[in-house]
């Protein structure tokens, strides 16, 4: 059975992503569809899968990780407007594997990969 899941990792404070609002999109040709709307937990994960079974169908999708706002929760202080404010990460996903995609940030950079 297929899913998707996801981490941050603040590289800035050295710690778990903790309360990043994420979005969850599935792009059908260019018309973008919510499918999830969510915050990463104390270890900086969602609670469950994204996508799990039957819901995740190949195709493309987008992950819209809000880290400026987290950045501004925290106290740093951001340029206005900030450098990354939204991170968005489109990916494709062609089958029933597990797609896990982890997200390390800091206000000027972010860096991701498929992981395990």
């Amino acid at each position: 059975m297929g899913k998707l899941t996801t981490h941050v990792l603040d590289a800035t404070h050295g710690c778990p992503g903790a309360g990043i609002a994420l979005l969850l999109y599935r792009l059908d040709g260019e018309q973008r569809r919510l499918l999830r709307e969510v915050a990463t937990n104390a270890d900086g994960r969602c609670d469950e899968p994204l996508l799990q079974g039957e819901n995740l169908v190949a195709g493309v999708y987008e992950l819209h990780f809000h880290i400026g706002d987290y950045y501004r929760q925290r106290g740093v202080a951001l340029p206005e407007p900030a450098f990354l404010d939204v991170v968005v990460l489109r990916v494709g996903l062609s089958d029933e594997g597990h797609y896990h995609v982890p997200l390390l940030v800091s206000p000027y950079s972010y860096s991701t990969y498929r992981g395990s």
